[in-house]
């Protein structure tokens, strides 16, 4: 019996080809390419600038760096995400808070978020930057963070590393509300470069900034130099970067699995929507949907229902692993991980967030999922809970 992934990338052809020419091509990075997919997907997701970089860590630090956060800054996130989206403060010496979620939304939680701003104000310790996760590819309550924003002075940089092709009050994630938005273009994601990552804003001077520190804080462009150029030779490094560049041929990957990005975001729903009718009768909590914004369908995350059912998440996890069914768990709450425990915080400090983690599976989701092998997630699940 075949084992089915919670989530594949999905190669065709005309990926193998776009990729196949760059090989062929006089340049594998540093090349044209990355500027084309840049351009394109800045345009797909209606924002003035988009700036690729070698994975959605780096895209999170240099967006960070970018924002001016660094020692005695404050970030406060979401601690349901990948470490990745607290790490990144840490990266530029920075001090980390979360903001339990919101139940029903799994996201940043607005009021939570408004409690501890209202709380910290008068301490002065209010957050230079807010990172909210669009969980599982579900925007988040960006208009109102956006008002908070605005009325206590921070930064939104929106990590949308699920929620590539996703919308929110009828426009693309990352083209209205967050001062920077962040995706991945891991191998399981909505799209993929296999490893890559992007930085969207409507701000050219920060879209600028990463571009340079994407490069090790370096520029070739002799409007930009502090001193007089010497030769065709001369460059200068201006701030302390990294090498967080992306090659050729994953741009060419990217630019290529874009132009299907709608055709697989309509099959991701299809089988959201299959799975929500086939489910709609088992001791499950349902991902949430919200009329004002579309998700990407990154994950499709159901939580155990214990007032319905006796049966607890582990047991479930391992009877569907045996089964050849490849469930996950997204997240465990990065405040109960072991590093972050040291740096003070500890279990109970964010409720929502565990009971969350406590319950949650997320369920076979890709584009290439076939409805028999979606039957058989359901019926496992259904025998299990049974």
């Amino acid at each position: 019996m075949d084992t089915i992934p919670y989530s594949r990338q999905e190669i065709s052809e005309a990926d193998i080809a776009a990729v196949s020419a760059v090989l062929r091509s006089e340049l594998v990075t540093q090349g044209p390419v990355v500027q084309r997919f840049e351009q394109a997907f800045a345009q797909r997701h209606a924002v003035a600038h988009a700036v690729a970089v070698s994975n959605a860590t780096s895209a999170l630090h240099l967006a960070c760096l970018a924002l001016g956060v660094g020692p005695g800054s404050r970030v406060w996130t979401s601690p349901i995400s990948f470490v990745a989206s607290s790490n990144c403060a840490l990266y530029c010496g920075a001090t980390v808070g979360f903001v339990d979620i919101d139940p029903a939304t799994r996201n940043l939680s607005v009021d939570r978020l408004r409690d501890k701003l209202e709380d910290a104000e008068p301490r002065g310790e209010l957050p230079d930057v807010v990172i909210p996760v669009d969980f599982a590819g579900l925007p988040a309550d960006l208009r109102e963070l956006r008002a908070l924003a605005d009325r206590y002075g921070f930064k939104l940089l929106e990590d949308a590393s699920h929620a590539t092709g996703a919308s929110y009050l009828g426009a693309p994630v990352a083209s209205a509300w967050a001062d920077a938005t962040v995706f991945s273009f891991h191998a399981v994601k909505i799209l993929t470069c296999a490893e890559g990552g992007m930085v969207a804003t409507n701000d050219a001077a920060l879209a600028q900034r990463v571009r340079s520190l994407r490069s090790h804080g370096i520029t070739r462009d002799e409007t930009e130099f502090e001193f007089a150029s010497p030769g065709a030779w001369y460059y200068e490094q201006q701030a302390l970067g990294v090498n967080a560049r992306i090659t050729e041929l994953q741009a060419a990957l990217g630019l290529s699995q874009l132009g299907r990005l709608d055709d697989m975001q309509a099959r991701r729903e299809a089988l959201a929507d299959r799975y929500d009718t086939l489910l709609a009768k088992l001791p499950l909590v349902l991902p949430p949907r919200r009329d004002d914004r579309r998700s990407a369908w990154h994950l499709y995350a159901v939580e155990i229902d214990a007032a319905r059912t006796p049966v607890r998440r582990e047991t479930a996890f391992a009877a569907l692993r045996e089964a050849g069914i490849g469930v996950n768990v997204h997240y465990i709450p990065i405040h109960t991980q072991p590093y972050y425990q040291r740096l003070g915080f500890a279990r109970g400090d964010f409720p929502a967030a565990e009971r969350y983690y406590a319950r949650t599976l997320s369920l076979p989701l890709f584009p290439a999922l076939t409805p028999a092998q979606q039957d058989r997630v359901v019926s496992v699940l259904g025998s299990v809970l049974a």
